[in-house]
């Protein structure tokens, strides 16, 4: 029992330390630090992109050739 007492002690201590180094550096704002509330992330006003095209279904095996033949035109 003595020994989680002295733990909790030592953690403790530790954490004042961080934080007494940290200074006016600490922030305790969780997740809103570096967000910026002005930025629109998809608004309407922003064209809409192209879709990227689609992956191959199944991967070239590793040391098998690349395949090299042309993409049918329409």
């Amino acid at each position: 029992m003595w020994k989680i007492f002295v733990a909790f002690i030592a953690f403790a201590l530790l954490a004042l330390f961080v934080i007494m180094k940290g200074g006016d550096k600490v922030d305790m704002q969780g997740e809103a630090a570096g967000h910026n509330p002005t930025e629109a992330h998809g608004s309407a006003s922003t064209p809409a992109t192209p879709a990227a095209p689609a992956a191959p279904a199944t991967p070239a095996a590793p040391g098998a050739p690349a395949d090299t033949t042309p993409a049918p035109t329409k």
